[in-house]
């Protein structure tokens, strides 16, 4: 009997579709939940698939929309499908049966907003499917300049509106595979968490899921101003005007190169665009007034997702992985450290001397690094938690304090560790820098086993495992070699911030 016999058969709305059965998991990959964004629909919200005939084969992931270069160091990939149909849906199921009712966690990748796809192999499912006899999600959704460069004529936030249309197939579709539609748990992490903490803020995305978890949120959210100047700026490089008519006759693959090009560039325009300059990432949610009227942060204090469970943390030492994948370990001069603690420290002057007096022995290269990893990623997840308890809701909250066992010894609790630890996936992707010879340890077995426990328990229950959050304890759970529930490590951090407001990014 071939597989196209054999497979496990699901009927969606929009046809029958025949997956495979792979480890005690029925799983289906590459499944449409929109039109293909191009042509006339390029750069325009995802509208419906079109329905088809028959049963279509779902064995193979649908080709990820354009993306940029990642960093060096990755595993290698295997070839990725090419064509058109980039808005594409896949399912781990212990068993399509619509009796089943389980929980439904769906995965939406990060990647600097610039790049991603559901089918890279740090993103297999199978683990956290079979450690909590849950439904696993995950989808491709358009990033850098197809999704996320406000245009003149275009919507803005275009991949947030593929999410929407995601969870929207999700709630349409899921229990044929043996989902709970009124069980869903969004996840993600970096632009995956900061799109999330989107969606929580957007009332069209209201309803579509029960709970959220955000791994190291993003703080960087741009205003409109803001945008449409880098936008001038993409435009250029690719030798455009900023609108999606005169965009759309530009091969899509052929705009990531302006996007890297002007990464490259963009600490020339630090009296323009200011904080978001040294990133060399000119992609990310845009404040717009109609699809994202106001930031994660002001949403949440006002209730936005109240009735929502939220599970959100950070990782110690975030800003590491791109101090290494630069080469600038070991390189940070002082006048360096000054610059950036006085750009991204709240005071500005007195921004910096609270960082020098809060950490007096640090060197400056620490500085550096603790300074952009709690502006970026550290403060702005845990002010995420202090919003939603603020606005009537509970949040838990992690801290991972475990460091990688990379062979330097330079990687700490770096940006990312988590995916590895969440999926199981050891030796895929950027977890080949961290897990040399994609080898866990028994260290990060144990590890690994806990945070899916967790992970899988507060999708089905709200309920990870440790007390929800509270602005006078400030209990967080440790993820670390002995799991611990401990007060917020980073309280200096905290003292440093406190009274900030992460609102969208001015131009200047």
């Amino acid at each position: 009997m071939t597989k196209s016999e054999s497979g496990p058969v699901v009927r969606t709305a929009s046809g029958a579709v025949r997956g495979l059965r792979e480890q005690g998991l029925s799983v289906f990959r590459g499944i449409p939940f929109a039109a293909p964004p191009v042509g006339p629909d390029r750069f325009r919200a995802p509208r419906r698939p079109d329905p088809w005939q028959g049963t279509r084969e779902a064995y193979a992931f649908g080709p990820p929309p354009p993306e940029e270069a990642g960093f060096s160091g990755r595993a290698v990939q295997p070839p990725q499908p090419e064509g058109d149909d980039w808005l594409t849906v896949n399912v781990w199921t212990p068993d399509p049966d619509p009796a089943a009712a389980r929980p439904v966690l769906v995965w939406i990748y990060g990647g600097a907003y610039k790049l991603g796809f559901s089918g890279q192999s740090a993103y297999d499912a199978r683990h956290l499917a079979r450690t909590g006899d849950a439904v696993l999600v995950s989808f491709n959704h358009r990033t850098g300049m197809e999704g996320f460069t406000l245009w003149t004529g275009a919507p803005a936030n275009r991949g947030l509106l593929d999410q929407v249309a995601a969870l929207e197939w999700v709630q349409e579709n899921i229990t044929a595979f043996g989902g709970d539609p009124s069980q869903v748990t969004v996840f993600g992490q970096s632009s995956g968490a900061g799109s999330i903490a989107s969606l929580l803020a957007m009332p069209r995305a209201r309803g579509l899921f029960r709970r959220a978890i955000t791994q190291s949120v993003p703080g960087t959210f741009f205003s409109a101003d803001l945008a449409r100047d880098i936008a001038a700026a993409l435009a250029k490089r690719a030798g455009r005007a900023p609108t999606a008519e005169d965009l759309a006759q530009t091969d899509p693959r052929e705009l990531t190169l302006a996007g890297q090009a002007l990464g490259m560039e963009m600490r020339a325009y630090t009296d323009r665009w200011g904080q978001v300059a040294p990133t060399a990432l000119p992609f990310a949610p845009v404040v717009d007034g109609e699809v994202l009227s106001t930031t994660p942060w002001e949403a949440l204090s006002a209730g936005a997702a109240r009735d929502v469970d939220l599970l959100v943390g950070h990782n110690r030492d975030e800003w590491r992985l791109f101090l290494v994948a630069a080469g600038m370990s070991g390189r940070i001069p002082d006048d360096l450290a000054a610059a950036t603690l006085r750009l991204y420290a709240p005071g500005g002057e007195a921004g910096e001397a609270a960082y020098r007096s809060a950490f007096p022995q640090w060197s400056a290269e620490q500085l550096f690094e603790r300074v952009q990893t709690d502006w970026q990623f550290g403060q702005p997840s845990l002010r995420l938690a202090e919003a939603q308890r603020a606005g009537g809701g509970s949040a838990h909250v992690y801290e991972l304090t475990w460091p990688a066992p990379d062979s330097a010894g330079a990687l700490g609790a770096c940006h990312g560790l988590d995916i590895p630890l969440l999926f199981g996936t050891f030796g895929a992707d950027l977890a080949a820098l961290a897990f040399p010879g994609g080898k866990p340890t028994p260290e990060a077995e144990r590890l690994s086993a806990f945070v899916q426990r967790a992970w899988t328990a507060f999708a089905r229950t709200g309920d990870p495992g440790w007390p929800a959050y509270d602005p006078r304890s400030r209990l967080v759970q440790v993820l670390d070699a002995e799991q611990r529930v401990a007060p917020y490590p980073e309280e200096a951090s905290r003292r440093i911030w406190e009274g900030y407001d992460f609102t969208a990014l001015p131009l200047l």
